[in-house]
């Protein structure tokens, strides 16, 4: 008859423990929305924001369109929040340079709100890194009556 030590149990313990860890994916992965992605034609910053946001958990399917413009009018987007690529991710709109972390605070608010936007491409915004530059930029939270405010600074 063997016995058990304590010792042996509890590393026993936290070698399943660990083992569980590795195999299960993390909860809020199977949960992050899809994101559907719209860029003008072979844009490359718009492909590092992309595998940023892949690296966060998020699924992303980047694809190239010469009328982007023109789907960013029809979604709502207000002109003056216009980034470098427009992005769906169930009923919200990202666009532009948005940071994988204001996108998942976002989504824990459940806002009313239309999306998020960083407008323009701001050096220093994720796909934007430039070596030692970065300006100051700001998420935008907009509505569908075309308000918005500084959602965060960065």
């Amino acid at each position: 008859m063997t016995s058990l030590s304590r010792r042996s149990i509890i590393k026993s313990g936290l070698a399943s423990l660990a083992a569980t860890a590795l195999i299960t994916p993390p909860a809020e992965a199977a949960i992050l929305p899809a994101i559907e992605a719209y860029r003008n034609p072979g844009c490359g910053c718009c492909e590092k924001w992309a595998e940023q946001m892949k690296q966060a958990g998020f699924s992303v399917n980047m694809q190239d369109d010469p009328s982007l413009d023109d789907r960013r009018a029809k979604a709502g987007v207000p002109a003056g929040l216009a980034g470098c690529h427009t992005a769906f991710m169930g009923d919200y709109i990202i666009e532009g340079h948005v940071p994988p972390q204001d996108i998942l605070s976002f989504l824990n608010v459940k806002s009313a709100a239309r999306g998020l936007a960083v407008p323009g491409m701001p050096s220093g915004s994720p796909g934007m890194e430039a070596s030692g530059v970065a300006d100051n930029f700001s998420t935008m939270i907009f509505y569908a009556n075309g308000t918005s405010s500084v959602f965060a600074n960065h």
